[in-house]
C-alpha cells in the first residue's frame, strides 16, 4: 500500500522523522532539523492538501515541503481530515489544506 512505501522510504533517509501525523488522506513528518515531508493522495475538492501546492494531488513518497516557514523549523505537526497544521519553534502557526468553515484560522472560507 503507499502508506507503507510511504513510512518506508522515510526511515531510510540521513535524517529520519522524529514526528509525525496523519490525516485522512495525507500524512505530514518533520525531520530532526524542523524540516517538513508529506505524502499522500489529496482528492479533487482539497486542493493544496500535501503542502506542495494545488498542482500536486498524489505523491507516493514523502517529499519535503517547498516552503520554509519563514525560515523557522517545525516543532509540532498536525493532521486533518482536509488540513494541516504545523508550529514552528517561535511560536508561528502555518496552516494549508482545505479551508471550509475557517478551519485553517485565517479567518475565512480558502
Amino acid at each position: 500500500a503507499v502508506r507503507w512505501l510511504c513510512f518506508a522510504a522515510l526511515l531510510c533517509e540521513a535524517n529520519p522523522p522524529a514526528r509525525a501525523a496523519a490525516g485522512k488522506w495525507h500524512s505530514v513528518f518533520i525531520d530532526g532539523e524542523g524540516r517538513l515531508s508529506s505524502c499522500g493522495n489529496a482528492p479533487d475538492h482539497v486542493p493544496g492538501l500535501l503542502g506542495h501546492g494545488e498542482g500536486v494531488a498524489r505523491l507516493n513518497t514523502p517529499t519535503r515541503l517547498p516552503s520554509t516557514l519563514g525560515g523557522e523549523r517545525a516543532v509540532s505537526v498536525s493532521a486533518g481530515d482536509g488540513h494541516s497544521l504545523a508550529l514552528t519553534a517561535d511560536g508561528a502557526v502555518f496552516a494549508w489544506g482545505e479551508g471550509e468553515r475557517a478551519r485553517l484560522g485565517h479567518g475565512e472560507d480558502l
